[in-house]
């Protein structure tokens, strides 16, 4: 272990993020995806950097204004990683639109789905994009000329801007020659055109042709020189100091007024912009060259994301299934008796999240319940759970909601559910100030004939019936004792005070869940020593803890077998000879968005096997409520196994596998010998709708 210094140990988290994102980037290259679900691939992987740029980036360069920027863990000072992530990051985007301009896009058009081109419009198609410009566009735009009295506008995070080089005077005698004009996020992006117009089953206008096509109306009497669309990213992340407030919704309140105006760390600029219009915009926005990002297509590409919904084209698009429903709900569909005879395990999206629905909605109506508490973290804008929530309370039910208001993106809309919440009559706390709570947590307590009983809910995902179409998840409803007990005290430790008591079942951050990690690899490791088995196989989205990753570096010499699926950021090197040989890391990328938070334990045959809603990094360990909950039951912990794990070892269709430098390679199948696990599992699951 001496032999290896611990930038050797730690791989970058940034860097990482990108790999990831190379990852996402290759399934729309993959011929084998459809071809409207390529174009979301391309949108995906847009909309991931955003948040890159929104956070990690703008963290880094708060670090490397500071006068001590030190090396992290992983060996990077902030400055040097900043000039490599740009390197690799213009790399990763020109890629990124080169498949959109020589792949998606040509192939889009070969199937009747075309994007038409302001050169290649005839007179009809000339006619509709003036009246639709006149008629939709014009009146809500407000073009900005520069000068004293109107200074460089403040430009929202994200939105489609326009740069107008302008020639001559206007009636008042300007001359600032150059205006901005900001697209109001009211209107839409993309525009369907008339098929009698397009010529085509499924044609469309971008916002920006439109605008580029008519924009000398805006400026009467000048000469429209060049028109050039750009876009600012800014830092996004809110700076409320929890330490020091009385009242966190008021103070996030305030903050979320400023986000939009965030200091700016990227500007993406159409490829023809030219350099002294750059120039003066990176003046703007106090940016340096290596922020800038040309781009040969349109700025806004995650406003793409919308064609696939626009285009009545099934064959485009991945098969639709239904959700599998579990049997004995479908024997026994009152919640309440279905889970009083054993625990149910659910397997999203490849089974529906409708029993979870049922369940809190049955709770609402069931005059015999008598209290509901759950935890939000993501719910949506739009939340049939939520309601039912309000429902239960206006019913007069002890109804008490832990709403965490520092979901990142997520903040406004808990905060209009915590009011509607409050107006009902529920109980709404905010958790414990300087931890966010992420456990996922739903009990209601019920009156029966021997007394009071807990049921309860608790997931690997959030409560929001939109993401559960798409995120990989386990969900346990159970009737359990003791983790309903223990359930209960963690709900007792977010709404009231005093010290954490010993758990039963479950495994909470931030008191014992990390400690019980180490605890169950050094476990293994002594198992090892003592010539048995030690076997480790875990599931998550990230890796990043450095005392966890040098437990398993010591098991991995001990010859503890290690099997690590992690869909996104891994800090850990496999494969380092003396060091982590016996780790192996891979990456699954497909359909679904990989979500699943799977521990296991060999423990000599025993088979520790738990569920969580954290990944196995330092927020989640230390600076969040989690918990990690058991499958007690035999059948279901097969089920787990096997569903959750051993389908994604065996997978050599979609599997990335992690080299030492931490890049990947793409896993190769045999034609005709591809095993996809998602496909697996929506065969044995879901229900085909064909």
């Amino acid at each position: 272990m001496t032999s290896h210094s611990r930038s050797e140990h730690l791989l970058n988290r940034e860097l990482g993020l990108i790999e990831f994102n190379r990852r996402v980037l290759a399934q729309a290259e993959d011929v084998d995806n459809p071809l409207l679900e390529r174009l979301k691939f391309l949108c995906i992987v847009s909309s991931n950097l955003d948040e890159l740029f929104e956070v990690r980036v703008a963290g880094l360069k708060q670090r490397a204004r500071l006068a001590n920027d030190v090396a992290g863990q992983d060996g990077y000072r902030a400055t040097e990683l900043l000039d490599v992530l740009s390197e690799r990051l213009h790399n990763l985007i020109a890629h990124q639109y080169k498949v959109l301009r020589e792949e998606v896009l040509p192939a889009l058009s070969a199937e009747g789905v075309q994007f038409l081109r302001r050169p290649t419009w005839n007179e009809a198609q000339q006619a509709w994009v003036k009246d639709y410009f006149f008629r939709e566009v014009m009146p809500v735009l407000t073009p900005i000329g520069l000068d004293p009295s109107h200074p460089f506008p403040r430009v929202l995070n994200k939105s489609l801007n326009f740069a107008v080089e302008l020639e001559g005077r206007d009636a008042f005698g300007r001359n600032s020659g150059i205006a901005i004009v900001q697209a109001p996020r009211a209107l839409p992006r993309i525009i369907p055109v008339p098929s009698e117009i397009s010529g085509v089953p499924n044609g469309f206008v971008f916002l920006s042709s439109i605008l580029h096509a008519h924009v000398n109306e805006l400026f009467s009497g000048m000469s429209v020189l060049g028109c050039f669309q750009f876009r600012a990213t800014r830092d996004a992340d809110l700076a409320v100091d929890e330490e020091d407030l009385t009242d966190l919704r008021e103070a996030l309140q305030d903050e979320l007024s400023h986000r939009q105006f965030g200091e700016a760390v990227r500007l993406e600029i159409a490829d023809n912009c030219p350099e002294h219009i750059e120039q003066f915009l990176l003046e703007q926005f106090k940016l340096s060259q290596k922020d800038i990002y040309r781009v040969d297509g349109p700025v806004n590409l995650v406003r793409m994301m919308q064609v696939p919904d626009l285009v009545d084209r099934p064959d485009l698009k991945f098969a639709p299934f239904r959700a599998g429903y579990p049997t004995i709900l479908q024997k026994r569909p009152d919640s309440f008796e279905a889970i009083a005879k054993g625990d149910i395990l659910l397997h999203h999206p490849f089974q529906s999240f409708s029993p979870v629905i049922s369940f809190l909605q049955q709770a609402a109506s069931d005059p015999q319940v008598v209290a509901i508490k759950m935890t939000v973290y993501r719910t949506g804008t739009d939340s049939v759970l939520m309601e039912a929530l309000i429902e239960a309370a206006k019913r007069g039910k002890e109804v008490t909601v832990v709403v965490e208001l520092m979901a990142r993106f997520d903040e406004e809309a808990n905060i209009n559910w915590a009011d509607r919440l409050e107006d009902a009559g529920a109980h709404v706390v905010y958790g414990v100030v300087g931890y966010k709570t992420h456990a996922k947590m739903l009990m209601v307590v019920r009156r029966e004939s021997k007394g009071l009983r807990r049921y309860v809910h608790l997931g690997t995902g959030n409560y929001h019936p939109r993401t559960t179409k798409f995120y990989t998840d386990f969900g346990l409803l159970t009737a359990n004792e003791e983790i309903g007990a223990d359930v209960a005290d963690v709900f007792t430790q977010l709404t009231g005070l005093g010290k954490a008591g010993k758990l039963r079942a479950l495994w909470q951050s931030p008191f014992s869940l990390q400690p019980q990690l180490i605890k169950s690899i050094e476990n293994e490791i002594r198992i090892a020593k003592a010539g048995r088995k030690g076997r480790i196989i875990a599931k998550m989205n990230a890796l990043l803890e450095p005392q966890v990753i040098e437990a398993l570096y010591q098991a991995s010499q001990a010859g503890v077998e290690v099997d690590l699926i992690i869909r996104g950021v891994c800090a850990l090197r496999p494969g380092v000879e003396g060091l982590s040989d016996n780790i192996r890391v891979r990456s699954i990328v497909g359909r679904f968005l990989e979500h699943t938070r799977i521990f296991y334990f060999h423990n000599d045959k025993q088979e520790t096997l738990m569920l969580s809603s954290a990944d196995w990094m330092h927020r989640n360990l230390f600076r969040r409520i989690e918990v990690a909950f058991p499958i007690l039951d035999a059948k279901l912990k097969r089920r787990v196994i096997r569903e959750g794990l051993m389908v994604y070892l065996n997978d050599n269709r979609q599997t990335w596998e992690m080299q030492k430098d931490g890049f990947y390679r793409q896993r190769p199948a045999r034609k005709g010998h591809e095993r996809l696990a998602q496909r697996i599992l929506l065969s044995e699951l879901a229900e085909s709708t064909n």
